[in-house]
């Protein structure tokens, strides 16, 4: 028994629309960074998905890709946040203001 394609593309549009609104409503930096990674997962969902119902790996090599991109945006991502939250000690967006003098 295989379980249907919509059932990988629902969840993973879910994930994204889940992702999508813990950015536009949430503050606090790390958990936005945590809500960009669960888009970019999303999207590795969806290309693994298409890549075994297409039957080529071609979607899994992006997801490689992807992979990538996300460690590397975590390791620059975390290392400004922690550069931010030592100069102003918080991590709340509406709270950092780097262009006041």
């Amino acid at each position: 028994m295989q379980i249907p394609i919509e059932y990988y593309l629902v969840l993973s549009a879910a994930l994204f629309v889940i992702g999508v609104v813990g950015v536009l409503i949430r503050r606090n930096a790390i958990i936005i960074f945590m809500c960009i990674e669960l888009m970019l997962n999303s999207a590795n969902l969806t290309l693994i998905t298409f890549s075994s119902y297409l039957g080529n790996a071609i979607g899994q090599l992006f997801v490689f890709f992807v992979m990538a991109v996300a460690a590397a945006e975590a390791a620059v991502g975390l290392a400004i946040i922690i550069a931010l939250f030592r100069n102003k000690l918080t991590v709340n967006i509406d709270e950092i203001n780097i262009f006041k003098w």
